[in-house]
């Protein structure tokens, strides 16, 4: 027994030896996990390398951390329209929204009319982010971000017009790599709608992935403009899906730059290179147009066949050749923060708004369908959604007014908005029922559930975003430690690399078990959590505990997935991205949980609150769930990580039927709580508008409603005896209506079945007629 006692304390006299002596942990510990480590890295391609360096890390850091400081987001300020954004909004935006007709514009026109693209052009539509110095606006991420929202809104032909120039394209990589001399000729043109832009990324061969461009650019030396021996570069490409490529007179291009002649220096493969071309230079073909989903947006394919363009075309000029792909994730982390998300949300502020009045104008059994338990569910959906994708879309505007340029948090904004956007239109129209799937030009919803894959489709597909994006950028560039210990493990200098990622291995591992261990004791008692913002209402409180609880227990699980996988984990999609999952739920309930906040705590908006946060909550859990059951571990091992993330069970519970009931009464009701959910959007006020014709029939339907009671009761009493259509007259004879009562019941119903007819066209659909003598087929 003496024997094992100095055994077993040798053993820990060792290890603490090795641990606590910076000379034996650094040349025995930490020396042979670097060597292991730097075999389980995987290769990163020059490309991956580029898109891991863009951006910057934001909240997502924080959600890795274990511990968010909740105090420093809800610190940051709130995001603000100035009264020059304001009165652009109300004004230029409010007025180009007028004078869109979608179903003119796609069933007719098929593209926008003259009238409108000069407004937009004459009004620097085009110029949203162009500062003031070149003739631009100069708004915020914000005020671009309600633009694009309002105009979606109305047409998601005019906002998908709007946003292109004004997210990723030549205006944003001019403004950020151009040369002085670029700027000052393009940025002009482009924001007075001389120029109109486009960039060409996408390919036949290149789509989702798209760093595998394939088409190519060769240095040499040829004539232009007349002039002969100009260094040069001789561009071939194929590119297709290209946003206003074929009205475009300015194509931005990426391709791959070779200088087999040693032109520029001793490099042969220089890289993805941007450049500026004029669409009308020599070579250049402009393809037909494509049809996406009867989107008619104008997007098609263009080529080149030995396009000769001089040096001074690229992007930055020569000292930019073989940068573009960085350049190109860079802007992204910006473009793809805002327009996508602005889309979104407009589409969901509609559907919430026409929904819920839909839901109370429309009566089946003597009852508005808004009231039936099941339409009550998808009611709840919409504004539940609503609601919390408004909060991310405003928080993530904010961060790039910051000066953020927030990568990962874009692809989660991206993927997550235009996901929930989805649902939201399928439960929009499964509430509008017949009303929802007969096209014409009463119908306000058809055009936006058509189009929306295309906001899933674009700018990174939404399945290759989900399961490769999120946290496999976030798990390198959020993570505390992991950079630090890729660097060091490449670090070419051995000592100085070794040394590295000690110090980072040290952290690593004191922040791993930190993490466990509170995991564990935030699971049995989510109130052992100190670290909570201060002055938080008491309604609120636990769900930052709850956020906290998983934050830790998703960087846990993060650092065990890790040393687990290594480099497989990234071909391990489904799990990486249940990983990503609970990392986008986390940053979905921050965004919601500030928006409460910065709004000043409206009671009236915790129902909101509680239900979009408690089913992201849910959904978070089922995540976790999710990932150890398929998690490649013994039971053993499995078991263990499920009592310390879960030591008392999966306590998250979705959303209670009565909670669905009291959120999906809110927007059935015209009042603050509805007006702020939908705020932003055009709603029409003319008489000829459906939307306007709904807000009328709605508040003549609410008035109404004590009337009908009054006549269900007599009918119920046997007071009235007469059929359907004359028990109004019945009534008012027997004076249990008014005349003035009898009058508001006939608008109504008059009203009513205004609503819910649909647009009618000949049995020839190939002839032309007229839908009740409204609209030309």
């Amino acid at each position: 027994m003496l024997e094992f006692l100095v055994v077993l304390i040798l053993l820990i006299v060792a290890s603490v030896a090795l641990f606590a002596v910076p000379f034996l942990r650094i040349n025995i510990v930490s020396s042979l996990v670097l060597r292991i480590f730097r075999k389980l890295l995987p290769q990163i391609s020059q490309t991956e390398q580029e898109a891991l360096d863009a951006g910057t890390v934001w909240w997502e850091g924080a959600l890795f951390s274990g511990k968010p400081d909740w105090n420093q987001l809800l610190a940051y300020p709130k995001p603000e329209l100035t009264p020059e954004e304001k009165a652009f909004l109300n004004g230029p935006v409010e007025q180009l929204c007028a004078m869109l007709d979608e179903w003119h514009i796609t069933h007719e026109r098929h593209d926008l009319p003259p009238h409108v693209w000069q407004f937009i052009r004459e009004n620097r539509f085009f110029s949203l982010i162009i500062p003031k110095e070149y003739g631009g606006l100069g708004f915020s991420a914000l005020a671009h971000s309600e633009v694009v929202m309002k105009i979606s809104s109305r047409s998601n032909t005019a906002a998908v017009t709007v946003m292109v120039p004004n997210s990723l394209g030549p205006a944003e990589l001019l403004l950020h790599y151009g040369t002085e001399e670029q700027k000052d000729h393009y940025l002009p043109r482009l924001a007075n709608g001389s120029e109109i832009p486009c960039f060409a990324l996408t390919g036949p061969d290149a789509g989702s992935d798209a760093g595998s461009i394939p088409d190519t650019g060769i240095v040499c030396r040829g004539v232009f403009d007349g002039q002969p021996d100009v260094l040069g570069i001789r561009i071939n490409w194929e590119k297709r899906y290209i946003t206003l490529g074929p009205v475009a007179t300015l194509l931005g291009l990426a391709f791959r730059l070779y200088d087999p002649d040693g032109l520029l220096g001793n490099e042969k493969e220089i890289g993805i290179t941007l450049a500026l071309i004029p669409t009308s230079t020599l070579g250049i073909q402009i393809g037909r147009r494509h049809y996406p989903l009867n989107g008619v947006f104008q997007n098609g394919p263009n080529s080149g066949k030995d396009v000769f363009i001089p040096m001074d075309w690229v992007i930055g000029g020569q000292d930019k050749v073989g940068q573009g792909w960085r350049m190109l994730m860079n802007s992204l982390s910006v473009g793809r923060s805002i327009s996508l998300p602005a889309t979104s949300v407009g589409a969901a502020k509609l559907s919430a708004w026409s929904s819920g009045a839909y839901g109370r104008v429309r009566v089946q059994f003597k009852l508005p369908i808004g009231y039936f338990e099941g339409v009550e569910e998808a009611l709840a959906r919409i504004a539940g959604n609503t609601y919390m994708m408004d909060a991310a879309r405003v928080m993530t505007a904010g961060a790039v007014d910051l000066g953020e340029k927030p990568s990962v948090i874009s692809a989660i904004v991206k993927y997550h908005l235009t996901e929930r956007s989805r649902q939201i239109i399928n439960d929009a129209m499964d509430i509008h029922g017949g009303k929802g799937i007969c096209l014409g030009p009463s119908n306000y919803l058809a055009r936006t559930y058509q189009q929306t894959p295309v906001g899933i489709t674009v700018e990174g597909a939404n399945i290759l975003t989900r399961n490769m994006i999120i946290f496999g950028q976030g798990a390198i560039r959020a993570h505390p430690f992991t950079l630090r210990e890729i660097d060091a493990a490449w670090d070419q200098d051995k000592k100085r690399g070794l040394r590295a990622f000690d110090e980072a291995l040290t952290g690593h591992i004191v922040f791993t078990f930190r993490n466990a261990f509170h995991s564990l004791i935030y699971g049995f008692s989510t109130r052992l959590v100190k670290d909570i913002p201060q002055n938080v209402t008491h309604e609120t409180v636990n769900y930052y505990r709850q956020l906290t609880r998983f934050s830790a227990a998703f960087a846990l699980l993060t650092d065990i997935a890790m040393l687990k996988l290594g480099g497989a984990l990234k071909r391990r999609e489904r799990l990486s991205a249940r990983l990503g999952d609970i990392l986008s739920m986390m940053y979905l309930c921050s965004a919601t949980l500030k928006r409460f906040e910065d709004d000043g705590r409206p009671a009236a908006d915790l129902p909101l609150l509680h239900w979009s946060v408690q089913d992201a909550l849910y959904r978070t859990q089922q995540a976790f769930h999710e990932f150890l059951l398929n998690f490649p571990v013994s039971r053993i091992t499995r078991g263990l990580l499920r009592f310390i993330i879960f030591p008392r069970g999966m306590r998250c519970l979705p959303p209670a039927d009565s909670l669905s009931h009291e959120v999906a009464r809110l927007i059935l009701t015209p009042g603050e709580v509805r007006d702020r959910l939908t705020a932003g959007i055009y709603l029409p006020e003319q008489d000829n508008e459906p939307l306007a014709l709904l807000k009328k029939a709605l508040a003549c339907t609410i008035d109404c409603e004590p009337i009908e009671a009054r006549l269900r009761q007599a009918v119920k009493d046997k007071a009235i005896t007469a059929h359907e259509h004359e028990q109004i007259n019945q009534a008012l004879a027997q004076g249990i209506i008014t005349s003035k009562e009898a009058a508001s019941l006939e608008q109504m119903k008059t009203l009513r079945r205004r609503v819910i007819m649909v647009d009618d066209f000949p049995a020839d659909l190939r002839q032309t007629g007229n839908s009740h003598g409204e609209a030309p087929l």
